[in-house]
């Protein structure tokens, strides 16, 4: 009788087990997979391209005689991040990465804790997943003169933007890597008598985790660009009002600073969880 008990528990793994490495509604773990340069050679190589790069930049401007208000020099790119940074850019980038990091931990928070909640209810994926389909497709930036009539000129409207650009992502990705868990696996725990609790905790989320960190890479390059959009639209000081501001004066040099720094800020966002995903869930990937 207890055989029979314990049989019925037991999922169909031909019909029910997901093959690994599924995809999802939004799998990207592609971009924790990109190959890294190895070795101190190909270090090399790789920053000798970039020099000459932005060698031939700069040679095609000179030659062309393309003016400094079209298109910047590289040099004078690389000369004013070096010399104005403590006057004109460290302060716009600490508002920036203050105000992108509170966005970040409130919708990363809150998109995980509907990842579970998703999984451990699958009803109520129907009611939830229509509208973070919605926050994914709709451009965050665009909410910004809404959220500023509601709560005013101050960071709230770009904390929210910012919010809801990272959860939708983080929820998304997280919720397929609990999903895919291997069926087997949650069989035998089930037979063991674990609780549902118990297997999420010892099985789907170290399961989960590469696609939970991919989540947090999106999520996260997601809220950044939408901090810059946001500080372009609604004010602050941040790096994307400097870009309005020195656009507004035709200060190009001073304007592509800004791009660099947004841009290596991006890049680092990147270089982090794909050291994270690598250094913890490298098993995966």
């Amino acid at each position: 009788m207890a055989t029979d008990n314990l049989a019925e528990k037991i999922p169909d793994f031909n019909s029910s087990a997901a093959p690994k490495g599924g995809n999802g509604p939004v799998d990207v773990t592609a971009l924790a997979s990109i190959r890294r340069a190895k070795g101190f050679k190909e270090i090399i190589s790789v920053l000798a391209l970039a020099v000459v790069v932005v060698t031939l930049l700069e040679f095609i401007l000179i030659w062309s005689n393309t003016e400094a208000y079209v298109f910047p020099k590289p040099t004078a790119i690389i000369q004013s991040l070096f010399t104005d940074f403590s006057t004109l850019y460290r302060e716009p980038l600490i508002q920036t990465v203050q105000t992108f990091f509170l966005g970040l931990l409130i919708g990363s928070t809150i998109g995980l804790s509907l990842a579970v909640l998703v999984t451990l209810k699958p009803k109520l994926d129907i009611f939830i997943s229509p509208y973070i389909i919605i926050l994914v497709t709709t451009p965050m930036v665009a909410l910004i003169p809404f959220l500023m009539l509601k709560f005013g000129f101050g960071i709230t409207p770009r904390v929210i933007a910012i919010s809801l650009a990272t959860g939708p992502m983080v929820m998304i990705n997280s919720a397929t890597g609990f999903r895919r868990t291997n069926a087997e696996l949650i069989a035998l725990g089930k037979s063991y008598g674990a609780t549902e609790f118990q297997l999420f905790r010892k099985i789907r989320f170290p399961f989960a985790l590469p696609m939970i960190i991919v989540g947090f890479m999106v999520g996260s390059i997601f809220g950044l660009l939408t901090a810059v959009g946001a500080e372009m639209v609604g004010g602050g000081m941040g790096l994307g009002n400097r870009l309005i501001y020195f656009s507004s004066l035709v200060q190009m040099a001073q304007f592509g600073a800004v791009l660099v720094i947004v841009a290596t800020l991006g890049v680092g966002i990147y270089s982090f969880f794909t050291f994270v995903n690598r250094k913890w869930a490298s098993w995966d990937v």
